[in-house]
């Protein structure tokens, strides 16, 4: 089976250095080493960490969600938040156009769809008849 580039991706995930845990991306990585979708994953220093994952099985988001559950404080300045952004619109994008397994999203699209479908888009007024004269 021959795997898309494009479903492969590599990220660098930054730690705040102010935290009780001076080893976090150590921490990050034994807990990622296993985890459906980590391709690879390596901390070349304390504080950074490099992974490698399959946009089919996880995405970014899902990745740092977890990594903030258990405790771990990512670096926020404005660029990191930024490229975070772009990513998580890019991969969601890419998840969306690809018909990839994405439960949440799914679901509340799906409730946003049935309630579109439910709702009447005739073009009447629905306000009482003496109210309408008077606009």
């Amino acid at each position: 089976m021959e795997i898309d580039n494009d479903r492969i991706k590599h990220r660098q995930i930054a730690f705040d250095p102010v935290h009780p845990n001076p080893r976090q991306a150590h921490t990050a990585a034994e807990f990622l080493a296993e985890a459906p979708g980590i391709v690879e994953v390596h901390p070349p220093t304390p504080l950074l960490l490099k992974v490698t994952y399959d946009l089919v099985y996880t995405k970014l988001e899902e990745i740092e969600k977890a990594l903030t559950d258990l405790g771990l404080h990512l670096d926020a300045p404005l660029g990191y938040r930024l490229k975070r952004a772009l990513w998580y619109y890019t991969e969601d994008t890419y998840r969306a156009n690809s018909c990839c397994e994405h439960n949440q999203l799914d679901s509340t699209q799906k409730v946003f769809v049935t309630r579109y479908e439910n709702l009447d888009h005739s073009l009447r007024d629905h306000r009482p008849e003496h109210w309408r004269r008077y606009l």
